[in-house]
């Protein structure tokens, strides 16, 4: 069985320019294997630490601490260890090299966790090479899994959040082809729907509208957002796809919630008067008239980050219908999850490997 020789870390750029960590894993056979690990746009408090320089350089965006931790203290303390032991290496990065925890479990603020997360998808990658398998099967294998299905593709299509253009709240709306007998179909009915919501934008609001945001959806001028649903909805009727492709939202909301426990629909409005603040309960119904209303199958981040009530009221009123998607709740934290399980906060959660801002 090959195992660890060494382990180079390096910082390199992402898609918004922003620094990254980026890890190559070498293989006493003479293999290597490679990953990254760039950041969202969202990211929620409870996620794992992220750590970056501070300072000037990058606008405080630097890695190169990360850098550092993953040359001179992982690389040196994995090195001889069997890179298909994932589990082991990873406790071992995470609960001995590491060793920080809080409230909510271990939290990698020593390391970093972008420097641990890197060279966890690095030894990943290279446990699958050596066994001589796919990526995903190595995952699967794993995770137990012996099913293997390929997902629905989400198409992100509309922008909204603090980095567009417009006036939206919600975060993203996404467009998924639940419709499809296969991935191939499915991608075909994302394509068309896109570029006839494309010509829908540079119908109603001219050709400039039709640039993209920062997570690479449209981002129009739109006003409100239940204007942002009529133009999804009349792209899937003009593709020929009603009934067959549907919505989901990622509302972010953490990021328009206030100190005062409302939530303010306007937060992108400069000399806001407050007017559009709204409850907790009148988010959730005003989320229940677009479900009602529209074929939304999917709202992640409905409610702010700690709002654990409002979160599981709507469970309750509309989680037959919907799901429900836990991300900057539960940020993929075992402790935060078992509590969700337990209260029924909500039905669904996003999955991933995810860091926050130090």
């Amino acid at each position: 069985m090959a195992t660890i020789k060494s382990v180079m870390a390096r910082q390199i750029f992402d898609s918004r320019g922003n620094p990254t960590v980026e890890v190559d894993v070498i293989l006493a056979n003479g293999t290597w294997a490679r990953a990254a690990v760039p950041s969202g746009a969202s990211t929620g408090v409870y996620e794992a630490l992220e750590l970056r320089d501070g300072g000037s350089d990058y606008l405080g965006k630097g890695v190169s601490k990360a850098v550092s931790n993953v040359n001179t203290i992982i690389g040196p303390a994995i090195a001889g260890k069997d890179p298909t032991d994932q589990t082991g290496i990873d406790n071992f990065m995470v609960q001995e090299l590491d060793g920080t925890k809080n409230e909510w479990g271990w939290c990698k603020q020593k390391l970093g966790a972008n420097a641990i997360l890197a060279v966890s998808l690095a030894v990943c990658k290279a446990g699958a090479s050596v066994k001589n398998i796919p990526l995903y099967k190595h995952i699967a294998n794993l995770a137990g899994n012996k099913k293997l299905v390929l997902p629905v593709p989400a198409f992100n299509v509309i922008n909204g959040g603090s980095h567009a253009g417009n006036k939206l709240a919600m975060q993203e709306f996404m467009i998924l082809p639940t419709g499809a007998s296969s991935f191939t179909e499915a991608m075909k009915m994302g394509v068309e729907v896109y570029h006839n919501l494309k010509s829908v934008i540079k119908k109603k609001y001219g050709q400039d509208a039709t640039n993209v945001g920062d997570e690479g959806g449209f981002a129009p001028n739109i006003q409100e957002n239940k204007e942002g649903l009529e133009l999804l909805k009349t792209a899937i009727a003009q593709a020929g796809y009603t009934g067959k492709v549907v919505i989901g939202m990622d509302v972010a909301a953490s990021e328009f919630y206030g100190k005062d426990k409302t939530y303010d629909l306007n937060f992108k409005e400069e000399n806001n008067n407050g007017s559009q603040k709204i409850s907790g309960v009148q988010l959730k119904d005003l989320y229940k008239s677009f479900v009602s209303e529209y074929p939304i199958v999917s709202i992640e981040d409905p409610f702010d980050q700690d709002d654990w009530e409002h979160y599981g009221k709507m469970t309750a009123e509309c989680g037959d219908q919907v799901q429900i998607v836990g991300d900057d709740l539960l940020v993929t934290n075992p402790t935060r999850v078992k509590k969700a399980i337990s209260e029924k906060t909500c039905n669904a959660l996003l999955l991933k490997v995810w860091v926050r801002f130090s």
